[in-house]
């Protein structure tokens, strides 16, 4: 039942992510990947919402709760799980392994995406 309520609600951050990243864009332009960052800050602020109310209270049944961040939260951006689990080891005292997480995931993902242009630039 989970793996159903994952895809659904992945659908619906698929589409929310279309829709909110278009409108940003028609609104603010398209000077910077505004769409992007409204979507990012958007999914970032609604899975640490998610993760520490589903948590702390029994209102969202386990199904329901992982349908929502795994699925929603995962087709709408994983930049917010990111900044999550960021956020949980700057909680736990775990500073050196938070500064890693950032440096890593920024390097890394530029490196790799610019990888993957040169790539298929050259097919």
């Amino acid at each position: 039942m989970q793996i159903l309520w994952i895809g659904l609600f992945g659908g619906l951050g698929c589409v929310s992510r279309y829709f909110i990243s278009g409108w940003t864009y028609d609104l603010l332009g398209r000077s910077l990947p505004y769409g992007t960052l409204v979507v990012n800050i958007g999914g970032s602020f609604l899975l640490g919402f998610l993760m520490t109310f589903g948590m702390r209270s029994t209102l969202l049944p386990v199904g329901l709760r992982v349908g929502l961040t795994v699925g929603f939260m995962g087709g709408f951006t994983t930049f917010s799980t990111f900044s999550f689990e960021t956020l949980k080891l700057i909680e736990e005292g775990s500073l050196v392994q938070a500064g890693a997480n950032v440096f890593l995931n920024v390097t890394l993902c530029l490196v790799f995406a610019a990888a993957g242009m040169m790539l298929a630039r050259q097919l």
